[in-house]
Parts: structure tokens; C-alpha cells; sequence
């Protein structure tokens, strides 16, 4: 079974820096893509910045303030936010899109971290 496991997420006024990171475990055979969504009181779930194939993609709303990056070894994925506004405000969820140790493909979601932006 693969678990992710997310972490820094907190409040921080506006214009101010988080990073969040998220780890994934278990008998892992290949990571396809992992990254971050985010979802808002009322709204749908988002797309903030996933690592597809070694290749970044942010969503527009984020583009030049956040940063993603991966640490294979570690199994690892680092969103770096800066800039931070009000309507960063949400829950920030880890995804991954991981081959387990019996070749299966399946998307797996972390718990979510709670992101306040006060402004």
C-alpha cells in the first residue's frame, strides 16, 4: 500500500513563504507524476503544480510565485510558495500518480494541510 504523508502547512500573512513537502512510502515500483492540488471552501479541487514525467506544470494562478521540485531518492515533493495571497487560502493536497511493486497504476492523495493566508 502507498501512503503520502504532507507536512508544513500553517498560517502566514500575506506576501509571506511556506514550503510544503510530501513523501511517499511503501513498496513503490516508479513515480509517474506527484505534486499538489488545492481546494477552497465551496470550490472545486485544483491543480497548483505537479511533476509529470520529470516535467513541471503550474496552474496559472500560481505561475512565477511557487516552485516545485522532487527529490527522487527521497521520494519526495517540495512546493516551495512565496508571495503567498489571500486566495492561496485552501487545503493543499499531495498527489501522486504511482506503479506499485505488482505494476499497478493508481493515483493516491494525501490527507491535505490546511494553508491560511491572512491578508
Amino acid at each position: 500500500q502507498v501512503h503520502l504523508a504532507e507536512s508544513g502547512g500553517g498560517l502566514v500573512q500575506a506576501g509571506g513563504s511556506l514550503r510544503l513537502s510530501c513523501t511517499a512510502s511503501g513498496i513503490i515500483n516508479r513515480i509517474n507524476a506527484m505534486g499538489w492540488y488545492r481546494q477552497a471552501p465551496g470550490k472545486q479541487r485544483d491543480m497548483v503544480a505537479v511533476i509529470d514525467d520529470g516535467l513541471p506544470n503550474y496552474g496559472d494562478s500560481v505561475k512565477g510565485r511557487f516552485t516545485i521540485s522532487k527529490d527522487n531518492a527521497k521520494s519526495t515533493v517540495y512546493l516551495q510558495m512565496n508571495s503567498l495571497k489571500a486566495e492561496d487560502t485552501a487545503v493543499y493536497y499531495c498527489y501522486g500518480d504511482i506503479v506499485d511493486f505488482r505494476a499497478r497504476v493508481n493515483e493516491y492523495w494525501g490527507q491535505g494541510t490546511q494553508v491560511t493566508v491572512s491578508s
